[in-house]
């Protein structure tokens, strides 16, 4: 059978295909081993060398052809919906990829932090007993922390956890020194504005061991800080007070956008407060099981949502979980 003739056949064989099963019969029809194409493919080993590169030429062009009109026929009817067959000709839809969400970054973030330190990642209940709440970190029954006003209760014993620091008592309860470990996750407080949230996402560190000093604790916290903020950024501790650790501190970054000389973001102080830390109080750790008069340590918390506005520059912390993606595309 001639190229033509061929040709010919398979387009009005193709303008009468209506299923998928039509084009697989035209497959078999026209390419398969028993086709006209096929059949004068083998027979070019009959033909002088140059009418067989000739003709080769033609025969391999056809099945080209037929090989890409069958797949755009297919392709057709495979899109036909709503009585309106597509327009292969048009661009392909953009789908819209997810991202990871910026309060997960910064966990991410601080892990590798953490991990590059020697800190391993530990995790606990969000339901927990007053007992580990407040009781075991040296919280007195008058302090306004338990206060209804600012706990979620569930019953006078049992609460949703105010921090993550719970889980320092459980580990320390179950292993010994040394002990270096990062916890995370999320924590519960009666409270609802610009800057807070009733839920919010707080990490952790806590080192125990026989010779843990301030010193430590210094040089950890301005890793941490520099690693987020970047290696130009200043770090300074001032006095504070928490129950748990003695003596604690509040820790500052120099602020970013001014250098530290002075902006309205840093309300002209040249600094930005980012987390509390100390060194563990003796009787949180006697409340463990651990020995105080033979092992130290310092611990340190901060509240992830503060870190990412001091990071990106929001104002509003409410606005990480309105799922805008207008926003959260943004990072």
């Amino acid at each position: 059978m001639e190229i033509k003739e061929i040709q010919e056949n398979f387009v009005k064989d193709l303008e009468q295909t209506k299923s998928k099963e039509d084009i697989v019969n035209l497959k078999i029809k026209y390419l398969g081993k028993k086709s006209a194409l096929y059949t004068s493919l083998r027979s070019l080993g009959t033909l002088d060398a140059e009418k067989r590169k000739v003709q080769g030429a033609n025969l391999n062009k056809l099945k080209s052809e037929i090989e890409e009109k069958l797949k755009a026929q297919e392709l057709a009817l495979a899109g036909v919906k709503k009585g309106r067959q597509i327009d292969l000709t048009e661009p392909g839809e953009k789908f819209q990829l997810g991202h990871i969400h910026p309060i997960t970054q910064i966990y991410e973030e601080l892990f590798e932090i953490g991990k590059s330190l020697g800190f391993s990642i530990a995790e606990g209940p969000e339901i927990e007993t007053d007992w580990y709440s407040f009781e075991a970190l040296n919280i007195p029954k008058n302090h306004p922390a338990r206060d209804f006003a600012d706990t979620f209760y569930i019953s006078e014993e049992v609460n949703l956890r105010p921090h993550t620091s719970n889980v320092q008592i459980r580990y320390m309860e179950d292993h010994k020194p040394p002990i270096r470990i990062i916890v995370y996750g999320r924590t519960y407080r009666k409270d609802s504005d610009v800057t807070h949230t009733p839920m919010f996402h707080q990490l952790e560190g806590l080192f125990v061991d026989d010779r843990v000093t301030f010193a430590d604790l210094k040089g950890v916290l301005t890793t941490f800080a520099q690693g987020i903020f970047g290696k130009d950024r200043k770090v300074r501790f001032r006095p504070h007070h928490f129950p748990f650790t003695e003596p604690s501190a509040e820790v500052d970054v120099s602020c970013g956008l001014c250098g530290g000389k002075g902006c309205r973001s840093c309300k002209y102080s040249g600094w930005l407060e980012i987390l509390g830390a100390g060194m563990v109080h003796p009787n949180v750790l006697k409340n463990s099981g651990i020995d105080p008069k033979k092992y130290q340590g310092f611990a340190f918390g901060m509240g992830i949502e503060r870190i990412a506005m001091l990071k990106y520059g929001t104002d509003d912390l409410r606005l990480f979980y309105d799922n805008d993606l207008r926003f959260l595309e943004q990072f």
